[in-house]
């Protein structure tokens, strides 16, 4: 057994997260200084997402075909090329709207397959580093979240002193450096490497593929609910930060470095709540626990966001709200290892990461088109108003107590040309 391939993707999540950071603030600021307008930060925002749900069904049956690590490292590199030009061709004086949209659409597109195939390894990572799948998904989130903080407050303080292109040149270097180590330190690892199936590679078959996906998700109401309510809360995850915190910085918080540091904190004490649940959260209910988390890192920055003008409320509400949120993603990483079986995973994760992410075009697009017609107030009261409802619903469906329940047999035949795998719902992309 050996820690080196978990640690390596660790680092690799660690430097690429810490660039996305940047992108996340970043290009909304570019467009607001560009333009000006939120209309057009939402268009950017949703053909940079709309791929990201073609990319998650195609995910699945490619990744196992293809190989996880050659997967994640081709990911890596593409969106460096992507995100890297689209600086370059600003200070060319060559950067069309058009273009900016095509490119974070391509960065779109193959960003979601490099996440999934690294996260699908986490099970036989995690055997390989001699450590539980529960302890590895804490600190595989934990670690996202410390990296969203660092990328963040970086990017605030770099759009304030060198400007918005830089922050996306700097992001571009993360992906290629993500790229290399997972290329070089998942080489030799079985399950990173292509799995062999002894069909023929067939529209019909990858067809069926998604169907067995898809059936096993509709038969599971725990997992069908927690897809809808994520599916639901990450649309407006996707308005909040690609629209309505950049307009909010920019007209009342006093620009980048205020969003940087509010993103920042937000991701601080998102990483403490992923390691204070990694180390005593298993003693506790899990259905209280996500319910309580839900609640608490939704609907209560729209509303202080909303009837405030001043950093210090909204700051102490990024907090608790980060608090909460760093619990999500190990609570539901565990429950789907539980409820879907080994030779299931690829394919069940294709179809509800598609259906986490349905929302996420029309969020950021909808928060835009909403700033521009009704004012940042109405907007993020609307907004808020929505995840509100959206988080009652573990304290509502009888479905959701299933999430007590003990792991299901893991003895069931595998179909074939399966392989195991998969990528968990993933809330909480604020």
């Amino acid at each position: 057994m050996s820690s080196r391939p978990f640690a390596a993707v660790l680092a690799a999540n660690t430097i690429s997260t810490a660039g996305s950071s940047l992108t996340l603030i970043g290009v909304p600021w570019f467009v607001l200084q560009t333009t000006g307008s939120a209309g057009r930060a939402g268009v950017v925002a949703f053909c940079a997402t709309l791929p990201v749900i073609v990319a998650a069904l195609v995910a699945g049956p490619v990744i196992d075909r293809v190989g996880r690590r050659r997967v994640s490292a081709a990911s890596d590199a593409v969106c460096a090329l992507a995100v890297g030009a689209i600086p370059l061709l600003h200070y060319a004086d060559l950067l069309e709207f058009w273009m900016l949209c095509a490119l974070m659409a391509v960065s779109g597109l193959v960003h979601t397959p490099g996440l999934t195939a690294r996260h699908v390894l986490l099970p036989d990572l995690a055997a390989h580093a001699g450590t539980t799948v529960a302890r590895a998904a804490s600190l595989y989130d934990a670690v996202f979240r410390g990296a969203r903080m660092i990328g963040a407050a970086a990017a605030g303080v770099l759009i304030a002193v060198v400007g918005a292109e830089a922050a996306l040149l700097v992001d571009a270097a993360s992906f290629a450096v993500s790229a290399l180590l997972v290329a070089v330190f998942l080489r030799g690892i079985p399950a990173a490497e292509p799995q062999p199936r002894p069909e023929k590679i067939s529209f019909a078959r990858y067809r069926a593929e998604l169907a067995e996906g898809w059936a096993f998700l509709s038969r599971t109401r725990l997992l069908l609910g927690v897809t809808v309510m994520v599916m639901t809360t990450n649309g407006l995850d996707q308005g909040w930060s690609a629209v309505l915190l950049p307009v909010h910085g920019r007209d009342a918080l006093g620009g980048a470095t205020a969003v940087g540091l509010l993103v920042a904190l937000f991701g601080g004490f998102a990483l403490l709540g992923a390691l204070l649940y990694g180390a005593w959260g298993e003693r506790f209910p899990r259905r209280a626990v996500f319910a309580a988390a839900f609640l608490l890192c939704g609907a209560p920055r729209y509303a202080v966001a909303a009837l405030t003008d001043t950093t210090l409320p909204l700051a102490v509400t990024m907090a608790l709200s980060g608090l909460g949120a760093g619990m999500l993603n190990p609570i539901l990483t565990t429950v789907v290892y539980e409820k879907v079986p080994d030779a299931l995973r690829s394919r069940v994760a294709g179809v509800s990461t598609a259906g986490c992410e349905l929302t996420m075009p029309l969020g950021g697009l909808a928060a835009g088109l909403l700033v521009d017609g009704f004012g940042t107030v109405r907007a993020l009261l609307v907004f808020g108003g929505i995840y509100l409802l959206a988080t009652l619903s573990p304290l509502v469906f009888p479905s959701w107590r299933s999430m007590e329940r003990e792991p299901v047999s893991r003895t069931e035949p595998a179909p074939p040309g399966s392989a195991p795998a998969a990528r968990s719902p993933r809330p909480t992309r604020s």
